[in-house]
């Protein structure tokens, strides 16, 4: 299958519209709730709390025996909110910084669930097999059933999102004001957590504990190149998030061989890349080439001051001085007198130059500029 046939089957084949859509609304959620853990510098949040929650799986497995996936969830949910209260409570109540505590319970909890699992794999029961897709994620198991489940979540999501945003906002840029403006913090903090928490859970059967934290940060890291704005970065990132998903979904159901999940992580590591590169306001490409500029008008600047101080010394500003002079000056190039030139700063007769009135006009504004600021 290639991309042109999957595009037209995906609304009419049964399996695939439930993984595009699945893996698009996924996406969606991932990328607004993870735009909070970004600005609040909680990046392995994310990590861990997918982490943590593998014991909940495997526990809910052992109590229940069967392989329900709304089970199996609600265990992961149980497990992925300790895990996060947990780091809370360390950070809180001890004197450990929040990256110890991440680590502590990202370790911890994952080589609990890996231990379960071990144990379950050598149980007489065939029903753990395929367990371990949790780890991993495998999208072609998504049924409707799941994919309402998203849309459930995603709604919820959107409401108390919209409900509490402006104590979101707070929370993230401010707590003391916030605290101050009377806002219960602790339980604006416990919302925003317990929905990435249920956010990271919904998507462990498509991406998997491994690969979760970065469905969560990459559109999240992506759509803060683009803007200033938490409204804007919240939106960017679900479409970022969303299309990771579609687009993974897509790649993966046109080739052999290729789980839908990582594919999902490397298309949203592309934007992540083309937004670190091309966005204009902090991308790597237009910085240099905003360094390049300024350097160049810094050269400019230089060497038309450096002229305003030997034309002052004539009565007529505008007298020809040889073009040798300006070669022991550091910030003299041939580029930077063509460019004088080409703004009529500067007249050229041969080897000789002058300022033109509105270069020595310009270069007076600068040469006092200089000054002011070296005064001061």
């Amino acid at each position: 299958m290639n991309l042109q046939d999957y595009f037209s089957l995906v609304f009419s084949d049964y399996t695939l519209r439930n993984i595009t859509l699945g893996t698009a609304i996924l996406g969606a959620v991932c990328g607004m709730l993870g735009s909070f853990a970004v600005l609040r510098k909680q990046s392995l949040l994310g990590d861990a709390i997918s982490h943590a929650a593998l014991p909940g799986i495997a526990v809910a497995f052992l109590v229940t025996g069967a392989k329900d996936s709304n089970i199996l969830l609600l265990g992961a949910l149980v497990s992925g909110l300790i895990g996060a209260f947990w780091i809370r409570a360390i950070v809180t109540k001890t004197h450990l910084k929040s990256d110890t505590a991440l680590g502590l319970i990202l370790s911890l909890f994952f080589g609990f669930g890996m231990l379960l699992l071990t144990f379950i794999q050598k149980q007489p029961n065939a029903n753990q097999a395929g367990l371990d897709k949790y780890l991993f994620g495998q999208a072609a198991t998504l049924i409707e059933a799941d994919v309402w489940l998203m849309v459930i979540v995603a709604t919820a999501c959107l409401s108390i999102l919209l409900i509490f945003w402006k104590e979101f906002k707070l929370l993230l840029f401010d707590v003391n004001y916030a605290k101050t403006l009377g806002f219960n913090t602790k339980f604006i903090d416990s919302l925003m957590t317990s929905f990435i928490v249920v956010a990271i859970v919904i998507g462990l059967q498509t991406v998997g504990v491994v690969l979760m934290s970065a469905m969560l940060l990459a559109p999240a890291a992506a759509a803060r190149q683009w803007t200033n704005s938490l409204a804007k970065m919240v939106c960017l990132a679900a479409v970022f998030g969303a299309f990771s998903g579609v687009l993974g979904t897509a790649v993966s159901a046109s080739q052999n061989n290729l789980s839908t999940g990582p594919v999902i992580v490397i298309i949203a590591g592309v934007f992540v890349l083309f937004s670190f590169i091309f966005s204009p306001k902090r991308g790597l490409l237009f910085k240099r080439l905003r360094f390049i500029k300024n350097r160049r008008d810094l050269e400019l600047h230089k060497t038309l001051a450096f002229m305003h101080g030997i034309a002052e010394t004539h009565s007529n500003t505008s007298h020809p001085h040889t073009v040798k002079i300006l070669n022991n000056f550091q910030g003299y190039t041939k580029k930077t007198l063509k460019k004088l030139a080409d703004k009529d700063y500067v007249s050229l007769q041969g080897n000789m130059w002058s300022l033109t009135d509105k270069g020595f006009e310009a270069a007076s504004n600068l040469y006092n500029q200089l000054t002011k600021s070296n005064n001061e």
